[in-house]
Order: C-alpha cells, then structure tokens, then sequence
C-alpha cells in the first residue's frame, strides 16, 4: 500500500507544506495534552453553537501566518477566519485548522487538520494530518500540456526526535478490487446518526444482498483510513462544510477514488451561497457507485 522512498523524491512546495503541518501539529499535540492534564483551557461557542477552543486557534494562526510566508499572494479560507471575500478568489488556501473539535473535546484522539489548495473549484494540493499519530497524507495534482497527471500521495511521518519518513501509495496489483461477495467496510460517526438515512442505506445494503459491516471513526481522519485501505464508502448525510471534505477528496481522487453528491456530481469548492456541503458518498474506487445507484436514483 505505501512503500518507503526517499524524502528528496517529495516535491519542494509539499516538503515544505509538510513541515508547516508538522509544527502546526505538535502546537495542537501540546494543547491537547494540557487538557488532559486539566489545565486552564478556553473552550467557547461560536454564533452556530458548535464548539472552537484555544487549540484550534492556536493552529490557525500559526498556519496562517507560515502560509502567508510561504505564498503571500495567495488568500486563506479557514474555518476560523473571515469569509467575506471569497467569492472573488478562483485560486486560494481552504483551511480547518482543527477537524474534529468535538472529538478532541471528547478525547477520542480522532482529529486532524485539513489543508487544500483550491483552484477553480477542485484541490489541486490536498493535505491532512494526523497530530496525535505524528504523520500526515498530502498529494498534488500536476497539469502538464492541458493533461492532469493524477500523483499517488504520499504519507509523512516524524517522531519525537524530529526525525521524518516519507512513504509513497502504491496500488497492490495482486488484489482484487472487486467488492463482489466481498464485505463493504463503512465510515461512520461514533456519535449518535442524526438522520434516519444512514438506518434507510443499510436497510438498502441488506435487500441488496450486500454484506457489510460498521468501522467507527471521527473526522476527517476517515479520509485517511480511506487512503490506507481499511474503509471503503463513507455516506455522509447531515451537514459538513467545505473546509471538512476538499482535502479528502483530493486525496481519494489521487488512488481512484472520489466524493460525490447523490446526484453523482463531484464536489466542487466556493462555488455557492453557503459554505455547507450537502449529502454525499465517498468512495475510495468510484466503481462502487453502481452497488448502490439505485437506492441514490430513488432519493432525487
């Protein structure tokens, strides 16, 4: 799945992409762990009630400010930032500085950053790291004389002495990609589903014949789990934002995979009103949209 290459084989803009999410991570790694201790930790409410704490702004502005070093030309769409401009950039960074501030509330360990380059509406640089298990996953996409050249990702990783590995995706041709008489692994929240069409889906699933079974996970650490090959479909049907998903896209379009609407429309970025993403399905092998088009088909 991932074989060991050498870190000058990673392009020079990534590498040092990596290194801002790794400073950016052990910020986030510090708070944490001052939180666990029970220290003194700002946890507030913002105007649509979720929750925003003094880890996640610390991120922000340490990644921002090494963005605006890195490309001062470039604007930021972050989660935690202003949003009135946006409209007028075709070329941008999306940014959520901390996917999965509940599950850092919550201490399941289950949270990221996530950091796209957004061009045109589409991630053409999609990263996102893993704070707490020192490694990120980042890819970008090369267009070379009007042909987009897909580059398979590459997973980085440090450990407590500073000292990095780099491993790049391959495919394992000796498997079977099929899902045929095979069981789907599927993403889901460990929180309480908050839509009865996740239950109406696996009912689905099942008048399909089609064997499957449930892997708990937060955040956008699903995409992840997606790149390493241990889930195969993520639904997602109640409300996300953009900064929560074009990281992940990208990535899974890098291996063959994509997230659709149920329409089967990828997705695309700051081309609406809203930043809020509507229902969707992720898929780590696009072929599996035809094990389930019918059920979507009946939704529209």
């Amino acid at each position: 799945m991932f074989a060991k290459v050498a870190l000058e084989q990673m392009p020079q803009n990534l590498q040092q992409l990596s290194r801002i999410l790794q400073q950016a991570s052990a910020i986030i790694v510090a708070e944490y762990e001052r939180y666990q201790r029970g220290g003194q930790f700002q946890i507030k409410r913002k105007s649509d009630n979720s929750p925003v704490t003094q880890a996640d702004l610390k991120a922000h502005r340490f990644i921002s400010q090494a963005l605006a070093q890195l490309t001062p030309k470039l604007p930021l769409l972050s989660e935690e930032g202003e949003h009135n401009e946006r409209h007028q950039w075709q070329r941008f960074w999306m940014l959520d500085p901390l996917d999965g501030t509940k599950e850092f509330i919550d201490q399941t360990g289950e949270f990221t950053i996530n950091l796209s380059l957004i061009k045109n509406g589409e991630s053409v640089i999609s990263a996102i790291a893993v704070p707490l298990m020192s490694k990120l996953y980042i890819v970008e996409k090369i267009v070379k004389n009007n042909h987009e050249e897909r580059q398979l990702p590459y997973r980085y990783q440090w450990n407590a002495q500073g000292q990095t590995e780099l491993f790049q995706f391959h495919h394992d041709s000796s498997k079977n990609d099929s899902k045929k008489d095979k069981s789907i692994r599927i993403a889901m929240s460990r929180r309480p589903e908050r839509s009865l069409r996740y239950q109406e889906f696996l009912d689905f699933l099942t008048s399909q014949n089609i064997s499957y079974h449930k892997v708990n996970a937060g955040s956008a650490y699903k995409f992840c789990m997606m790149i390493e090959g241990e889930i195969d479909l993520y639904p997602r049907f109640h409300p996300t934002s953009e900064w929560d998903t074009s990281a992940g896209q990208g990535l899974l379009q890098s291996i063959g995979g994509e997230v659709f609407d149920l329409s089967h429309r990828p997705f695309r970025y700051n081309q609406r009103t809203s930043l809020l993403n509507g229902q969707f399905i992720a898929l780590r092998d696009v072929r599996d949209w035809i094990l389930f088009s019918h059920y979507m088909e009946n939704l529209e």
